[in-house]
């Protein structure tokens, strides 16, 4: 079959497509057709030789993907021939054809578009686990978005929203602050003309929890723009800078700072997300409460320009290959 791999770490010039090895299909798990494959910055960081896939994953990248199930490993009951399907993967969704355990696949509702379900299981899981589980988000409550436009936060926008929290949001630029305000974000701010922490300020709320992917100095900042017993869920460092803070702030606030991520973590936790996923978010997407925004399609041969677009951070939503 064919795949997208890196003939070497570096730039997205160094993304091919050749041909790979067929996934074989244990026992748990469900072949899939793949029909497309989101892009995230995870597969960027694995193209530069900084985040190799875990153990027994496949060597070319792909966190999830949507599709057809082709067929069922011994004691899968859950699917049946042709479902339509999205996956979260430890790795090898740029392909046309993946094997995944049973308990990290979802059935996409009826109201989604094939290609646009490779758009949601990996920010669904994202954002679910980490504000909500980690970080006990409630109804009335403030959830800060650092990158608010992007797939993760367009998703973060729309599920604390869905359940009745507030959203502000950080972002780049007038364009991208009106599709955050579009999908349901009230505090607007532009990280390049103004201070978030102020800002929250002015506004008159503190941050109940924060969604951070920019890391660095973003982390002393974002103490100060923390509510009591708040939450900083960091999922990135995106700035590639070390970060200090005061310590005595984040005690004085009974603050908590997690650092996590999802690709890392066993099939048993993943399955546990995805079925938290089932019952929490995807009533929310089959109801159109939330739905996918996708920012762009390319074929699978034109994986590094997908690279190019996402680096070049232009784009609102998420990026998908279709196969």
């Amino acid at each position: 079959m064919k795949a997208v791999t890196i003939k070497a770490p570096g730039d997205a010039s160094v993304l091919h497509l050749d041909d790979v090895p067929e996934p074989i299909v244990a026992p748990g798990e469900v072949l899939i057709g793949v029909v497309a494959a989101g892009v995230n910055r995870a597969d960027i960081s694995q193209r530069e030789g900084n985040y190799p896939p875990p153990a027994g994953a496949p060597e070319w990248p792909g966190l999830e993907v949507s599709g057809l199930v082709l067929q069922l490993g011994m004691g899968v009951t859950a699917f049946t021939i042709g479902d339509r399907v999205a996956a979260l993967l430890p790795g090898g969704g740029y392909a046309e054809r993946v094997s995944v355990p049973a308990g990290q696949v979802l059935k996409l509702p009826p109201n989604v578009e094939l290609v646009d379900g490779a758009g949601l299981i990996e920010v669904a899981a994202t954002v679910w686990s980490n504000v909500f589980l980690l970080g006990d988000l409630r109804a009335g409550e403030t959830l800060l978005v650092h990158g608010g436009s992007s797939g993760i936060g367009t998703m973060a926008i729309q599920l604390a929203r869905a359940r009745g929290a507030h959203v502000a949001v950080t972002a780049g630029s007038a364009e991208k602050l009106a599709a955050c305000a579009a999908l349901g974000a009230s505090i607007l701010i532009d990280y390049h003309t103004e201070d978030f922490v102020e800002r929250l300020k002015e506004e008159g709320v503190a941050a109940h929890v924060i969604l951070d992917s920019v890391g660095g100095s973003y982390l002393e900042r974002n103490i100060r723009a923390l509510a009591t017993d708040g939450h900083i869920v960091n999922i990135g460092n995106l700035s590639g800078e070390p970060a200090t803070f005061d310590f005595g702030r984040l005690m004085a606030k009974r603050g908590a700072i997690h650092a996590t991520s999802l690709r890392s973590r066993s099939a048993a936790a993943k399955a546990a997300i995805v079925e938290s996923v089932r019952e929490n978010v995807w009533p929310l997407i089959a109801d159109g409460s939330i739905v996918p925004v996708i920012a762009a399609q390319f074929p699978l041969a034109r994986a590094s320009d997908a690279h190019r677009l996402m680096e070049g951070s232009t784009h609102i939503g998420k990026i998908v290959l279709v196969v």
